[in-house]
């Protein structure tokens, strides 16, 4: 037996000590929670499965996303619409296209982040300098947000998606203030993140949808906003977002050429030594023949459109005619049937807002923003068109008009009525005058007997031409303002050599409705087919071109009079925008300065006998009132076209070599252009251009309702309107733009010189009387045609004007001074004292 020694058992019992000691603390120390799973995260959510799996919360609502490693480092596609807004809010309206992004996902750590891919430039990847390809250009962090849990096994990562879908993460919702508002009008509070809220996620194998309702509170506001706000405070913008998988096809992009007009994703080639280094993608569906071998062949998908089942019941078949008649466009390019008209179901499960439906839908706006507008989104990559819809708004058509507010959306200016309207127009305006077009029609036609089903007709026409020319643009055209130029006034005056025409070479103009001024020579009012252009166009568009060759001849028959095109960017709407007349609004034949004069005539004629026309007994004036309006505002819009070919320049893009093709650069003619001034001093400048009977100005009343009347005076502003179409002419005339182009195209052909232009413009403002009496329109229109030439030369703009017209602004000037003696009864007296005292002070300024 082993005996221990006394200082070995007292070392046995402190070694059991610490082992004791040890296994108490390890026995106190806490265990780690154990690491949460992502099925413990999502126990109580719904799962929704699709592109991006989600799990909403069953209690309160919260987003969870599902992001797969395959999905790491791939690259997918945002695209937003408004589901339902307000003009209110900034012109946010229902089915407005918001935005479409390529956009890449990436793991950084622990965190998931969705980064917006610059898409404006494209690198040779056989070049050297495409190893810098994108060097100082950014991408844009959308979002980075922390990993909750992953399933290495699945290969799956699970984020909190609140902040993705609830805040402006994938896109800006409210707009920005614009510069100059002012502080009493409405504006849009702060996003309130307690009440903003998901309505509903629809998922699919390709995309994922969330519609999300934005709300924006102001407890403080000082304006409450127009009648469609329940509550000006808290405002509900309710938006569509979808996130779509990267089309995987043999698509293949095809590249923009100036001679037609296309929608287009501009792209710099940055390894490119031209002097137009571009790589612009036209936007295009995608269409491929079932039979690749035959001339006609109908495509794999075709492009189906779906009616809305708001679409009122009589216009449907018209509607769905309208739109078939792009199929015989697409029969040239080598496509049947490549358009199909389906109509959604009273019960069916899907909405508008789907994007994989295209639908042609409705809207009864308490403020109508539009009467249509086609838009379509694509991939940013390719072109490729990949939804579209088409927005009708059914006021246009209704005989609920409200006058002030169309006359206040005229391109004329607000100035014409009482009220303030917003002035911001959509892409496509198409509808900004299109009313006011369609009651001058049937103003036209009733004065003159016309039946109900001739008044149903016109109707008709403007429904089907409004259908082809949105469908259009969901195709990928862009407007044809050169289009009216096709046919002459005479032409348009044969109803045979019309009949199921489209009026123009193009669809995809704005122009008047054809009123003739000889009513046993009315034909169609408005187009009832695609026009030459269009099938053109389409032809460029969609043709599955064999050879560079075969696409070069069909380009060079751009020169053909039935191909002609300009753009937004050629026309000239806009006082002093741009230079060739052709290429314009709201003008029509090839001879628009006679037609506009005819139109202008019509216009003066039925003044004279609306009084008769247009008072039904027991009703109020309202009808009077509306017809009065009109009537001028389509005397105006004549003279703004007519006054653009004053100093206009015709414009040919063909290219260089190119068979029937011009030089670029052709000054309007001599004779043109003194024909243009010859209209202006007759219908806008002389004494009795905008007369009307002196007994219908005291029936011009509104009808009241409630307190409307209560914000103004209510009587007729008669100078105003007619000094305000006469000003819209001087805007143009005047422009320092026009008046350098005046003296610049002398050099290249111009006829008409800036001394004669002037010359013939003082003429006219004051030859007629400025030795008698002169009334109350002529001295408003003489002193401000005064006021602009003092501007000329003192006010705040005047650096923009060139010396050559600064000096015809003085010798003008110089001569109103001398005619404007003092004669004629006392108001002629005192206006010629004050055009005096005006001159005189300006004189002694420029000194």
């Amino acid at each position: 037996m082993a005996f221990l020694m006394p200082q070995n058992i007292e070392a046995q019992k402190k070694k059991n000590k610490k082992k004791k000691d040890e296994v108490t603390a390890v026995a106190a120390k806490p265990k780690a929670p154990k690491e949460k799973t992502i099925a413990d995260l999502v126990k109580k959510s719904k799962k929704i499965e699709g592109l991006f799996t989600i799990y909403q919360d069953t209690v309160n609502g919260s987003l969870q996303m599902l992001i797969s490693k395959d999905q790491i480092g791939k690259e997918f596609i945002y695209f937003s619409q408004i589901a339902n807004g307000v003009l209110d809010a900034g012109r946010i309206i229902k089915g407005q296209y918001k935005e479409e992004k390529i956009f890449k996902i990436e793991k950084y750590f622990n965190k998931i982040e969705f980064i917006a891919q610059n898409t404006s430039f494209y690198y040779d990847p056989n070049n050297p300098v495409s190893k810098s390809a994108n060097t100082n250009v950014s991408n844009g962090v959308l979002a980075s947000i922390k990993i909750e849990a992953m399933d290495d096994n699945k290969e799956l990562y699970l984020i909190k998606a609140d902040d993705l879908f609830l805040q402006e993460t994938f896109s800006r919702i409210k707009q920005p203030s614009t510069p100059g508002t002012s502080p009493m009008s409405f504006k849009l509070g702060v996003l309130d993140k307690n009440k903003t809220k998901i309505n509903s996620i629809k998922n699919y194998p390709k995309n994922t949808n969330l519609k999300v309702e934005y709300v924006y509170s102001n407890p403080s506001t000082l304006n409450g906003g127009s009648n469609a706000l329940a509550d000006g405070r808290n405002v509900s913008i309710k938006v569509f977002h979808s996130l779509i998988a990267m089309p995987e096809n043999d698509y293949e992009p095809r590249f923009d050429d100036p001679r037609v007009g296309f929608f287009i994703t501009e792209i710099d080639n940055k390894t490119s030594t031209s002097v137009t280094p571009y790589r612009d993608l036209i936007q295009r569906w995608y269409l491929k023949k079932k039979n690749p071998e035959a001339d006609i062949s109908e495509p794999v998908e075709p492009i189906v459109w779906w009616m809305e089942n708001t679409t009122p019941h009589e216009w449907r078949e018209t509607i769905k005619d309208a739109v078939l008649q792009w199929n015989k466009a697409f029969e040239k390019a080598g496509f049947k049937n490549a358009i199909v008209v389906k109509q959604q179901p009273d019960d069916a499960d899907w909405d508008a807002g789907d994007i994989r439906y295209n639908v042609l839908r409705w809207t009864s706006s308490p403020q109508p923003p539009f009467g249509g507008y086609g838009p379509s989104f694509v991939n940013p990559r390719t072109g490729q068109i990949l939804g579209a819809d088409v927005m009708l708004e059914y006021s246009t058509f209704s005989n609920m008009v409200f006058i002030d507010k169309v006359f206040g959306m005229s391109s004329l200016s607000n100035d014409l009525v009482e009220k303030n309207h917003n002035n911001d127009h959509l892409e496509c305006n198409y509808t900004e005058s299109l009313q006011e077009n369609v009651i001058f029609a049937k103003i036209v036609a009733s004065a003159f007997g016309g039946s109900y089903l001739e008044l149903n007709q016109i109707e008709k026409e403007v429904i089907t031409g409004l259908v082809m020319h949105e469908i259009g643009h969901t195709l990928g055209l862009y407007h044809n303002f050169k289009a009216s130029q096709l046919f002459s006034p005479q032409q348009l005056s044969n109803p045979d050599f019309i009949a199921g025409k489209c009026l123009t070479a193009s669809v995809m103009d704005y122009t008047l409705l054809n009123v003739t001024r000889d009513r046993s020579k009315q034909g169609q009012y408005d187009d009832m087919s695609v026009g030459p252009y269009d099938i053109w166009a389409i032809q460029f568009g969609y043709t599955p071109f064999k050879t560079d060759t075969e696409r070069e001849a069909l380009l060079n028959r751009s020169t053909e009079p039935e191909l002609i095109f300009g753009n937004d960017a050629d026309d000239m709407r806009s006082p002093g925008k741009a230079i060739d007349p052709r290429v314009n609004t709201w003008d029509q034949s090839n001879d628009a300065i006679q037609y506009s004069i005819d139109r202008i005539e019509i216009a003066s004629d039925l003044m004279k006998t609306s009084k008769d026309n247009f008072i039904t007994e027991g009703k109020s004036y309202q009808e009077l009132r509306n017809v009065y309006f009109v009537l001028n505002t389509q005397k105006a819009l004549g003279l703004n076209i007519i006054s653009r070919y004053i100093g206009g320049v015709y414009v040919d893009r063909a290219m260089a070599g190119q068979k029937a093709a011009t030089q670029p650069y052709t000054p309007v003619s001599l004779d043109d252009q003194k024909r243009a001034m010859k209209a202006l001093k007759d219908y806008a400048f002389a004494p009795k251009a905008f007369d009307a009977p002196n007994n219908l100005y005291n029936y011009l009343a509104r009808q009241r309702r409630g307190s409307n009347l209560a914000s103004a005076p209510e009587d007729p502003k008669i100078h105003n309107l007619v000094l305000r179409a006469q000003k819209s002419v001087l805007d143009h005339i005047l422009h320092p733009n026009t008046l350098q182009r005046i003296t610049d195209s002398e050099l290249y052909g111009n006829k008409y010189t800036l001394p004669q232009f002037m010359s013939d413009l003082n003429t006219a403002i004051f030859s007629a009387d400025i030795y008698g009496n002169v009334n109350t329109f002529r001295q408003n229109l003489q002193l401000e045609y005064t006021n602009r030439l003092i501007d000329m030369l003192t006010g705040k703009q005047k650096d923009r004007f060139s010396y050559n017209s600064k000096s015809m602004a003085l010798y003008n000037l110089k001569r109103i001074r001398t005619m404007a003696a003092p004669s004629g009864n006392t108001a002629s007296k005192a206006h010629k004292q004050h055009l005096r005292t005006l001159i005189d002070n300006a004189l002694t300024e420029i000194k």
